[in-house]
């Protein structure tokens, strides 16, 4: 019954959680919702890290420290790690628990079209793409409810929606160094400030005419964003981007 329920979802995220509990994310689409109960119902790891509960039940959120590999109470890019696992040692919901989940609050990216953006989670703010037109909202997690903190419109040429093979979906972004970097379906990469929502960067990499999009999540190594494009359905030809963290070229 809960997986059909989620099988229904669609447009919205659900935000899940219990008492004394941090939060779990589930996406709209059902396979991503697997990607993050199946290694909770196979039994979690147990972790050192104190977690604190979630702020709306009395808690505060851990800041983010800058470890991205340890440090479970983040999750700064799509994929968690470098290792591309998904995988948090958190075990506060277990086999025991999972039951008890319930909607604590729901957020809508208000766009009809494919959600496949994992949401990433920095300094107490949640960071979320919606398809195209490619919006990033920043949530704050400090709230009952993760009001919204703000919202950045990089306004991508509409002429990408006829270039995308596969609906107009973006796969997420990547927090590092103050800044959330992702790309827009029309192909260019931005980079935008954690805190304030101001644009920092763009760069122009894909060229639509030649049917390439970009739709993957970036990720950040050494201070340099590495990118690729998409349209390989069309014949386009793969290639790989590193652009300077701090100003691109």
């Amino acid at each position: 019954m809960y997986a059909h329920a989620l099988m229904r979802i669609r447009f919205h995220m659900f935000i899940f959680s219990m008492s004394q509990t941090r939060a779990v994310v589930v996406q709209s689409r059902c396979w991503l919702a697997m990607l993050l109960f199946m290694p909770l119902l196979a039994g979690c790891r147990k972790t050192t890290q104190s977690v604190q509960p979630p702020a709306g039940d009395g808690g505060q959120l851990r800041p983010y420290a800058g470890q991205l590999e340890t440090d479970d109470g983040q999750w700064v890019r799509a994929t968690k790690d470098y290792a591309n696992t998904r995988y948090s040692t958190l075990d506060q919901i277990n086999t025991g628990n999972v039951a008890s989940l319930k909607v604590a609050w729901t957020f809508d990216t208000g766009v009809a079209r494919g959600q496949e953006a994992a949401p990433i989670v920095a300094n107490n703010t949640m960071y979320v793409i919606a398809p195209w037109p490619n919006t990033l909202f920043a949530l704050d997690l400090t709230k009952p409810g993760g009001p919204l903190k703000w919202k950045f419109e990089p306004n991508p040429s509409p002429a990408a929606k006829g270039e995308a093979c596969c609906d107009w979906v973006n796969r997420g972004a990547v927090f590092d160094s103050g800044k959330v970097f992702y790309n827009t379906l029309d192909g260019y990469t931005v980079a935008v400030d954690a805190d304030t929502g101001k644009l920092s960067w763009r760069t122009h990499l894909a060229d639509i005419s030649k049917g390439e999009t970009m739709t993957m999540a970036p990720t950040v190594v050494h201070g340099k964003v590495l990118v690729g494009d998409s349209g390989g359905e069309f014949g386009v030809r793969g290639w790989l981007a590193a652009l300077d963290a701090d100003k691109a070229s």
